[in-house]
Order: C-alpha cells, then sequence, then structure tokens
C-alpha cells in the first residue's frame, strides 16, 4: 500500500521557535531532494525588517496579517517549508499547506526549548504583551497536535538525525 505522503512534494514543518525547523529543514531538504523555504526570511525580505522589528512596528495581531499574507503568496511547490511558530493561528494558511503535502510537528519539551530561545535574545516571537515563552507554549502545542499530520521528538538527537527521523516517518 503507498504511503499518501509520497506524492507530495511539499513537506511544511511546524513547531515552537527554537525547536530547530529551520536547521532541521535544510537537512530535510537535501535527503528529499526538495528546495528549502524558510517562511520567516520571506517575511523579513518582504518587509525589509527583521521578525523582531515586524512585531515592535505593528504588534501581534499586525504580525499575523504579514505572516498570513505572505505565506498565502510564498511559493510551496518542490520544497521544504519551515514556518514561523505563530502560523497555526491562520487557518487559510494551514489549509493551503495541508494541501500541499505533510504537515510535519517538531515537538521538544519546554526546558529544551527555553534553553535554545536564551541562546538567541534577539529572536522575534509573536505573543500577547504579558505572555511568558511557557504561555506560549501552553497555547500552542495542541493546536501543533491539532494541525500536524506527523509528530517527530526534536528534543534529543542531532538535527541530522530528526530530519533521519521526518524522512522515514514520511517514507
Amino acid at each position: 500500500m503507498s504511503n499518501r505522503f509520497t506524492t507530495h512534494r511539499t513537506i511544511s514543518l511546524i513547531g515552537m521557535p527554537g525547536v530547530g525547523k529551520s536547521t532541521v529543514g535544510v537537512i530535510l531538504a537535501k535527503l528529499c531532494g526538495l528546495g528549502f523555504c524558510d517562511t520567516d526570511l520571506a517575511i523579513q525580505q518582504r518587509r525589509g525588517a527583521s521578525l523582531q522589528e515586524i512585531l515592535e512596528q505593528h504588534g501581534n495581531q499586525g504580525f499575523r496579517r504579514i505572516e498570513q499574507e505572505v505565506l498565502l503568496d510564498v511559493g510551496l511547490e518542490d520544497a521544504v517549508v519551515s514556518t514561523g511558530g505563530s502560523v497555526i493561528f491562520s487557518d487559510p494558511v494551514m489549509d493551503r499547506l495541508k494541501a500541499a503535502g505533510p504537515v510535519v510537528y517538531l515537538r521538544a519539551d519546554i526546558a529544551t526549548l527555553e534553553q535554545r530561545v536564551a541562546a538567541n535574545p534577539l529572536r522575534g516571537i509573536a505573543r500577547e504583551g504579558s505572555q511568558t515563552y511557557a504561555d506560549v507554549y501552553a497555547e500552542r502545542c495542541p493546536i501543533y497536535e491539532h494541525h500536524a499530520d506527523v509528530v517527530v521528538d526534536a528534543a534529543d538527537g542531532s538535527a541530522d538525525q530528526v530530519a533521519a527521523a521526518i524522512h522515514d516517518a514520511l517514507s
């Protein structure tokens, strides 16, 4: 019986900021012979500003509108797509990603993620006013689970191992 994922030429990665979507995505793209699209970079290129600057200028809701606008326009074909952590709040974008191919949730525990995010304090994370990273984690994890076709643990192992686990899960 054929795996439903083998016919798709797009793989979308979702998960919390700091989980490794961009790093794993580049490796996975090479394993699968696909291109790579980092939607955070696409947003920054289109706006000529960093994610943090966009969040400061437009607020969380404004950022999400910009993110949706870019993700509804960016090319997804024949690519591994590394999405921003807040993409799950846009039903039109998630519908587009799911129609293009499997959506893979890279999951990690809060302690691992907080350690990774602390290493990059300039990272722009879309959140409401006083929300902590732990609040964002608690809010988003069930939504990531809901949208995922496949869930892969990204807390342990190297980026190469995580990419290989995704490749195996989709083969």
